[in-house]
This record gives C-alpha cells, sequence and structure tokens, in this order.
C-alpha cells in the first residue's frame, strides 16, 4: 500500500467524505467505512450493509466480503490502511501541536481537564472523546481533529509493550505527559518494569523528535528518565518551572500555585492531586490565567463512572467503577478508609493481571479486613478464588453483580451507611447495580 494509494483515498475522505465509521450501524450519508477484524468480531461481513446505509465506500481486508462492487475496496490489511489515513491526514495538520497523555491511571481525567483548561484561552480545543484510546481509537481520534484545530490533546492507552510507540508514530505529538506508572495490565506488560517501559516510550519519541516532556518532578521514574528531553517542571518538593503546595487534609483537594488557590469539590481524593496538577502547569505553560484555571477546575465535574459523586437523601455514593487495577483500587480505598462515618465497599475483580491475580486480590482483602469500612463487598472469580480464611463477617464475596442484587434485596433494610463506594474492572459492569440504592 503506497503513498500514493493512501494519498487517493484521503482525497475521497478529506473533500467529499463525512467521516470514518467502523461500525456499519453508526454510518452517516458519504462516510467512508473500514472493516476492522478483532476476536470476536469480523467489520468485513458488514462492508456491503455499510453502503447500503449510505457509505460513500467500504475498505475490506478479506477477499470473501470483496463482492463486485464499485463502492467495495480490498487492502491487505485494514487496520493498517486505517494508521496510515491517519498519518497522512496528521501530516497535513503538523501544524496543530499535539499534547499526547498516558499513564497507567488517572489519564482520562487529565486529558480532560488539560482539555477544559485550555479551551478558555484557545478557540478550539480538539481531544480524545470517549475511551477512544487504543490501537483502533487513536487513529479514529487523528482523523476527527479539524484543519483550524488550536490544540488537540490525545490520550494513550496500552497493554503491552511498543504500543505506544506505533501509537507516537501516528500522533506525532509535541508535548507528552506521564500520569504514572501503577500495576496496570500486568498481565501483558508481564511485571512492573514492563509497565515503566511502555510507558517510557513516550518520552523516548519526544527525546528523539526534540520535543517537550510535561514532568511530575515528585516522581524519580519521570524526572530521571527525562533527562536530555526539552522538559517542564512541576513539583512540591524541589523549586522547577511549578512551585505546587497540597493540602489534602479535607476530602475536597486544594492545591496552592503562586500564591493562588485551586479548589476542586469533586475531582476528590489524594489519587487526583496530580491529575489536577498537572493540568494547572500545561494550562500555565500555554498561557492560560490563573483565573481561568481555576474556573476550569472548580467547575469540572468527572464523567462516565470516573469518580463521580452521586448524593442521596441519607448518604453519598463514590461511583468509580469505570475501571480498576491494583494501583488504582488501592488509591481509591485508601482515600475512602480516611472518611469518618459508616461506610461500604463494593468492589468487582481486577482484570488483566494473569499471574499476579491472586496476590494482587489478596492484598486487596487484607487491606479490607484492616479497614475502617464496615461492610464490604468483593464480586468476582476472582476475588472468590482468594484461598485466605477470612473470618471476617465485614467482607462479603460474592461471583456475580446477580448475588450481589439478591442480596441486598435480602438484607439492605439492616444496612445504615453514609458513604458508598463502587469500583472494579470495566467488564463488571457494575454501574448496573447502582439503581438499587
Amino acid at each position: 500500500m503506497d503513498d500514493n494509494y493512501i494519498q487517493n483515498f484521503y482525497k475521497l475522505y478529506y473533500s467529499i467524505s463525512s467521516g470514518i465509521e467502523i461500525n456499519s450501524k453508526n454510518v452517516k450519508t458519504n462516510s467512508i467505512f473500514v472493516a476492522i477484524k478483532g476476536k470476536n468480531f469480523n467489520g468485513n461481513q458488514f462492508a456491503y450493509e455499510a453502503i447500503i446505509n449510505g457509505a460513500l465506500i467500504s475498505i475490506v481486508d478479506d477477499k470473501k466480503y470483496a463482492f463486485n462492487h464499485k463502492k467495495i475496496f480490498f487492502v491487505e490489511n485494514s487496520l493498517n490502511f486505517l494508521h496510515k489515513l491517519a498519518c497522512f491526514h496528521r501530516k497535513q495538520l503538523k501544524y496543530i501541536p499535539i499534547i499526547a497523555i498516558t499513564g497507567s491511571n488517572g489519564k482520562t481525567t487529565t486529558k480532560e481537564l488539560v482539555a477544559s483548561i485550555l479551551s478558555k484561552k484557545y478557540h478550539i480545543v480538539h481531544y480524545t472523546k470517549s475511551n477512544f484510546n487504543n490501537h483502533i481509537g487513536i487513529p479514529l481520534t487523528i482523523l476527527s481533529i479539524p484543519k483550524n484545530a488550536n490544540l488537540s490533546v490525545i490520550e494513550i492507552g496500552a497493554n503491552h509493550e511498543k504500543e505506544i510507540e506505533k501509537m507516537c508514530s501516528i500522533i506525532n505529538p509535541d508535548y507528552g505527559y506521564i500520569t504514572n506508572f501503577g500495576k496496570a495490565h500486568l498481565e501483558g506488560f508481564g511485571n512492573i518494569n514492563g509497565v515503566i517501559r511502555s510507558k517510557l516510550e513516550l518520552y523516548n519519541f519526544l527525546r528523539q523528535n526534540n520535543k517537550t516532556v510535561f514532568v511530575n518532578g515528585d516522581d524519580n521514574i519521570q524526572l530521571t528518565n527525562s533527562l536530555g528531553i526539552s522538559r517542564y517542571i512541576f513539583s512540591e518538593k524541589k523549586f522547577f518551572d511549578v512551585n505546587i503546595k497540597y493540602d489534602c487534609t479535607t476530602i475536597c483537594n486544594t492545591i496552592y500555585v503562586k500564591n493562588k488557590q485551586f479548589f476542586s469539590k469533586y475531582l476528590i481524593g489524594y489519587h487526583n492531586v496530580y491529575n489536577i496538577a498537572s493540568a494547572i502547569t500545561i494550562g500555565i505553560y500555554f498561557n492560560v490565567s490563573l483565573k481561568d484555571i481555576q474556573k476550569s477546575i472548580i467547575n469540572f465535574i468527572p464523567n462516565n463512572n470516573r469518580f463521580q459523586i452521586i448524593k442521596k437523601d441519607k448518604f453519598i455514593i463514590y461511583n468509580d467503577c469505570y475501571n480498576a487495577n491494583p494501583s488504582s483500587m488501592i488509591s481509591v480505598l485508601n482515600f475512602f478508609n480516611t472518611i469518618k462515618g459508616k461506610k461500604i465497599a463494593i468492589l468487582g475483580d481486577m482484570l488483566e493481571l494473569g499471574k499476579f491475580s491472586i496476590i494482587e486480590h489478596t492484598n486487596i482483602i487484607n487491606f479490607l479486613k484492616k479497614s475502617t469500612i464496615d461492610i464490604s463487598f468483593v464480586i468476582g472469580k476472582h476475588f472468590c478464588n482468594v484461598t485466605l480464611n477470612l473470618n471476617c463477617k465485614k467482607i462479603i464475596r460474592l461471583y456475580n453483580t446477580d448475588e450481589f442484587i439478591k442480596w441486598w434485596y435480602n438484607n439492605k433494610y439492616y444496612i445504615n451507611t453514609d458513604y458508598i463506594i463502587i469500583k472494579g474492572s470495566r467488564k463488571n459492569a457494575l454501574e448496573n447495580i447502582i439503581h438499587l440504592f
């Protein structure tokens, strides 16, 4: 697939089409349908349906579905075609600065907060929507950048090494930030060292291309590995580019920069302080006024099941059930442990941990046994596979949400609480139990 071939399709995409779609049911009139294959799906079989639904053309990589149809085109690899089309689009928009954000936890919150802050100064700030942060979502995100954008903020997710390196070759970021290095996707990375190597692929790209990195100076891994890169550093311990002071003595977070107070009543818990601090730092770098940064932080409300605060008549729910890994789980539980009052924790399995699954789920149960949390429900086969002898009435193990719902209906009238926290990996779909409360 040479550049001329991609260039011809790009002309069609840019001048005539209404965008790229990978779901035939979402096809808009004159959009381009690209058939993507996965473990459990084959988009090729929907190529003709996409044409019927109004697609301008369909791209397939299975000759079985490359009918003798003037609107269906065969390529060797549809995903590779999508990547090359996105790369070509990025080259046309090389004048638009892109900030790439990756990390084990907090990257979505940071990305959205950064975009909110930059929007106070810049007219069009493009950023990753929803969870389009993987090898399929990122090229679609790049292709959605309008030519009149002032800036773009792109989130990079990864579950194995070399994935961030590959995504950087498509994104071609001008700036980068790593939120942290945690125990996420250990099954794919092998161990925590694999996680660190993977995230540092962003640094490697920025170093090789003389770009700039934003660095949390209180994180020794970031500080050490960013040597040799143009960097802009925030820190509480030392004065670098931005000196930050944290006040986490209450549930809400307060941060001080240049004698200005930045307060958030929704981004609560210590696990959010660096998300806020990095967004402030990036805002300062791009000359957003401190007053406008303050407004963004005060008004920013997390969404999509990411530590959303749901206030009921007699108690508060912290809904953080979008995803979970050992690092984020312990961080959130540490916060929950410090709250005074009656508390219930509802936790789902942490997935993609491979050989580390038993020990990490055991660690969570051991934490709960010693915690100030009154009742903890641990839900899923991985929690149930822990062979720990509980002898602890405040921890209840259940195999699935159906068992939890049954238990709750039979016992809810005996439970009195001030706070409930809900957290688990995405496949647990714990948001489906929120209606019970």
